[in-house]
């Protein structure tokens, strides 16, 4: 019998939404299960990256080009992000049904609810996808306030609160904590 798959949101203003996700991918990869794992809004340096990439389960699907932050870019360069986003997706999508390779047991797609949000996703692509997925296919997505179409298909809800954080006090990512 197929393992049924559900949906996970990780969100909040605190650290470490992208960090469960790869905790969870390692784990699934653990007990022998493919995983795919794409990042949307990410310049494809993450060091977690380094580590997943090491790991015959894992695929990535990653974006040739990153536009920069969505708060500063222009109009022509949305319009690239939203390109970039969508094929990303899609991409993705078929990454996690691919029926040449063994089906994937778990899809993450990292800050797939800011790419949502800020209208880079088709957004009736990755709802029909997220109600129709395959059953035994775990999905996480991460990102801060997800829309409540989003949270309504969700069957975990994880909420990462900001208590304190280095940020603040004007202290910048540093490589293998926080980047």
């Amino acid at each position: 019998m197929q393992p049924l798959g559900l949906i996970h949101i990780y969100t909040g203003e605190g650290k470490g939404k992208t960090t469960a996700a790869v905790g969870l991918a390692i784990r699934c990869a653990g007990s022998g299960g493919r995983v795919v794992f794409c990042q949307f809004l990410k310049d494809n340096q993450s060091s977690e990256l380094n580590i997943l990439r090491q790991l015959p389960e894992v695929e990535i699907v990653q974006a040739e080009a990153v536009h920069g932050f969505y708060k500063n870019l222009n109009d022509e360069q949305r319009a690239a992000a939203r390109q970039t986003a969508e094929q990303l997706l899609h991409r993705a999508i078929a990454a996690a049904s691919d029926a040449g390779q063994p089906s994937a047991r778990l899809l993450v797609l990292d800050e797939a609810v800011a790419a949502y949000n800020h209208q880079l996703l088709p957004c009736d692509v990755l709802l029909d996808f997220l109600r129709t997925k395959p059953q035994g296919l775990e999905v996480v997505l991460t990102g801060r306030a997800p829309a409540p179409e989003l949270l309504a298909l969700a069957d975990y809800i994880s909420e990462i609160r900001k208590v304190k954080h280095p940020f603040d006090r004007g202290i910048a990512a540093r490589r293998g904590i926080e980047k």
